[in-house]
């Protein structure tokens, strides 16, 4: 089943129709990164269904009281026909007057109780947990056709308090959304809704700022390039992005001097950095204070913990993954310190220096990694088991052996591990004599430290293709371009 405003999500439509058909009470928690869609999706897919549908949002910093009144607004509108009602004085009293208004719906019709911002309303003290614990296990479970939804864009706290609590809620949800961003062919089909035409190279280079946030993307215009889009939304004081990092952080985080410390001495090393150099650099001790800002982070979808290949498991790296996050540190929050007040033109000159170039490899790299499985497609490694990574090596002190950096490898069950190179180009690329000398050496090194005995081959994977010479003829395997990649 498709829905006519709903794109990319064939999955969670899925999940969706399968919950809706089901004979029993459904509880579903959905969670993903701000911006991202979670409450359009919920909206939109239970527009299209005859239901009594209850929406209630948390406000941010609202005391008890406060949202106990949008509750009882709500319940008007839905169940009263906007009179006026008394605001109940506990979340089990507000839950009590919904309940009653349920059992009078006849038992064929859907009933969905849509809890939004849940972190927001569900604050210290409020009792809203224990309330949501009581009534679905006392009423609401009973009920066939109910589907109960609660939402958080803090995924962390849906984590520790719904998903994978230990408490009251344990194993009381029977189906859980993280809901990611677009991938690039999702960018693609959301701008062509919108009647927005762009060839794959500039979705690319909207992708490396924006991500696959929608909220994002609807600032893209019809008949603006990228350079203009970006310098529009992210340069002007009255742009979207602009403004909209602090907010962001304000909004998920109740610590967030910490969590901003954190993300910006990971954004410095566009390779990753170790958890022992994190801990020198922003001087959090090693604990349980810098184990919660991490999950925090990496739960929100800003950065990500990995191990590099042939580490041990204590061996962390981490690493910017979330697109705006890395283009607002690396150009808005410079820019903004310029005190320059208008940037009528400032990415259309600056998009095209070297210095944006560099930031464009880094941000290819990382797209790159999100699109590990369309890569591995393009390899025709999809009906090869691999194990998927990046690999660092960096020789002792005093030792005269060379270092390497493979940001992406595929470890295949066939005896075969394939490098992949991955290079940004605004053109064909070409593969130089010194390109060519840091390739053999990563081979070597790799081939020397871990893979003695297994083939090595090298795929380049680039934006617009490979110009061939003497040196790719040679050492070049596989190319694979931006259009594999949607």
């Amino acid at each position: 089943m498709t829905q006519e405003n709903i794109f990319g999500r064939d999955s969670e439509i899925k999940i969706l129709d399968s919950l809706w058909k089901s004979p029993e009470a459904e509880f579903l928690a959905i969670y993903g990164r701000r911006r991202v869609g979670k409450t359009h999706l919920i909206r939109e897919y239970f527009s299209q269904k005859q239901c009594v549908y209850f929406e209630i949002t948390g406000q941010k910093d609202g005391h008890l009281q406060d949202q106990l009144e949008n509750f009882t607004q709500i319940l008007s509108k839905t169940f009263f026909n906007n009179i006026p009602l008394r605001s109940p004085s506990s979340w089990k009293e507000a839950f009590e007057l919904l309940t009653k208004e349920i059992e009078k719906s006849p038992k064929s019709q859907h009933t969905v109780i849509f809890l939004d911002e849940l972190p927001w309303l569900a604050t210290k003290k409020s009792g809203m947990l224990q309330a949501i614990d009581y009534y679905w296990n006392r009423f609401w479970s009973r009920y066939p056709k109910l589907f109960l939804i609660v939402c958080g864009s803090a995924a962390s706290w849906m984590l520790d308090n719904l998903i994978n609590a230990k408490g009251g809620l344990h194993n009381r949800l029977t189906k859980t959304i993280l809901l990611q961003p677009y991938d690039l062919k999702g960018v693609q089909l959301f701008l062509s809704h919108r009647d927005i035409h762009l060839n794959r190279k500039q979705i690319l280079d909207l992708y490396m700022v924006f991500g696959g946030i929608p909220h994002y993307l609807k600032q893209v215009e019809k008949g603006k390039s990228a350079l203009q889009i970006i310098n529009k939304v992210c340069f002007r004081p009255d742009g979207l992005l602009h403004t909209e990092f602090d907010r962001l952080f304000q909004s998920l985080f109740s610590n967030a001097e910490d969590n901003l410390s954190i993300i910006k001495a990971i954004a410095k090393h566009q390779h990753g950095i170790s958890r022992k150099d994190l801990i020198k650099t922003t001087k959090i001790p090693s604990g349980g204070t810098l184990n919660k800002r991490l999950k925090e982070l990496e739960s929100a979808g800003f950065i990500q913990s990995y191990i590099p290949y042939g580490r041990k498991i204590k061996d962390h790296y981490y690493r910017v993954i979330d697109e705006y996050c890395y283009f607002y540190l690396r150009w808005i929050e410079p820019f903004k310190k310029t005190g320059i007040s208008q940037g009528k033109e400032y990415w259309q000159t600056k998009g095209r220096t070297a210095a944006a170039i560099a930031w464009s490899g880094y941000a290819f790299e990382n797209i790159c990694l999100k699109h590990a499985d369309q890569i591995r497609k393009a390899l025709e490694l999809h009906n090869i088991s691999c194990e998927i990574g990046s690999w660092k090596f960096s020789p002792a002190p005093g030792k005269k052996d060379s270092g390497a950096q493979i940001d992406l490898l595929f470890d295949r069950d066939d005896g075969v591990i394939t490098i992949c190179e991955i290079k940004y180009s605004e053109k064909l690329f070409v593969l130089d004599k010194a390109e060519a000398k840091n390739i053999m050496n990563k081979t070597e090194v790799l081939e020397k430290h871990i893979f003695a005995n297994k083939q090595t081959t090298v795929a380049l994977i680039t934006t617009m293709g490979l110009k061939p010479n003497i040196w790719s003829q040679e050492l070049i395997h596989h190319v694979v371009t931006l259009e594999d990649l949607f």
